[in-house]
């Protein structure tokens, strides 16, 4: 190791301690991201590596139609904090949920931000009202339909985050009055395919571990959707800790019975794991806890077609193509 190398390596520590998290955490959460994505643990240092020797790379955050849920979500989460992803990990350099100027001020820090020499990636959270050219829809006048797509046209790569912006969600349920659709959807004949981080709310660990593969790896390997398959490549069924209850046939018949306390499948009062493809179960919320651990049911979150075609979600409602 050179000495200018040393150097480097202690600046970053103090840095890092001078903060929130400490180079112990930082470790952790790279070993956090790195099992996420379905790598080994050596693939740690990996991403260490990554965010320390690569810039932070600008991140414009823009929101559609929405309910704020996907940023609230990231606000709490732990792995890493806020301010540890805003400060070590990417370049926030738009953000209208986060950011302390509004009115024109914002106007002209996102079309600065659209200028940067070195590129940026475009976040999208919400669905895109496209329904009478977009009018149900306006930022600063303009509707969403069009500054999105100047803002995601010119960028480096384009993430929808959660399910509103991926596949429409709560927002294009029926009779959807405004014609609210997904990223994909709404951009389609510009070219513009985006990376689908889905779920009402998605995990934030599944974008920082996009984040994290696109500085490492490049573009990950996407399901049909455009959903990342290292995050979506199984159902939550396949690692529910009820799933033993499944294969033997022990099914809850209420949410207040002994049986959904004892830890019995809820397939029967609307549990929709064996129809979505997320990674809740391994990875958890916060490494706290998920719905069906704490009782709830998958009500399929992170699937197209939600909202309307899983509800209603308090009991079993069989998908489109499947036998009784």
């Amino acid at each position: 190791m050179s000495s200018t190398t040393r150097i480097s390596a202690k600046l970053l520590d103090r840095q890092l301690e001078g903060g929130r998290m400490s180079r112990r955490d930082f470790m952790m959460f790279c070993g956090i991201v790195a099992a996420a994505m379905g790598m080994p643990p050596a693939f740690a240092a990996d991403v260490a590596h990554a965010l320390e020797s690569k810039k932070r790379p600008s991140v414009i955050y823009m929101h559609g139609a929405e309910c704020t849920g996907c940023t609230e979500a990231i606000l709490r989460s732990i792995d890493p904090y806020v301010d540890t992803l805003i400060m070590e990990v990417i370049s926030l350099d738009y953000c209208e949920s986060l950011m302390a100027t509004a009115g024109h001020g914002a106007e002209k820090a996102l079309e600065k931000a659209m200028q940067n020499p070195e590129g940026y990636f475009c976040t999208i959270e919400g669905a895109i009202p496209a329904k009478g050219g977009g009018v149900y829809g306006r930022v600063g006048g303009e509707t969403m339909l069009s500054l999105f797509a100047r803002v995601a046209g010119g960028a480096k790569g384009v993430i929808a985050m959660g399910t509103c912006a991926s596949f429409g969600g709560v927002q294009a349920a029926a009779p959807n009055p405004s014609g609210a659709v997904g990223v994909g959807e709404a951009f389609a004949p510009l070219g513009i395919k985006p990376i689908n981080i889905s779920g009402c709310p998605p995990n934030p660990v599944n974008f920082i571990g996009t984040v994290v593969h696109l500085l490492t790896k490049g573009l990950p390997d996407l399901d049909a959707v455009g959903r990342p398959k290292m995050f979506f490549g199984s159902t939550v069924h396949d690692k529910c800790p009820r799933r033993k209850h499944f294969d033997a046939g022990e099914f809850a018949p209420s949410f207040e019975s002994k049986q959904a306390r004892a830890g019995w499948c809820l397939h029967l009062i609307g549990c929709r794991g064996p129809y979505t493809f997320n990674n809740c179960p391994t990875v958890q919320f916060n490494q706290a806890n998920w719905p069906v651990r704490a009782g709830a049911p998958c009500i399929g979150c992170s699937e197209p077609g939600f909202w309307d075609q899983y509800a209603p979600f308090n009991r079993d409602v069989l998908m489109k193509g499947e036998k009784a």
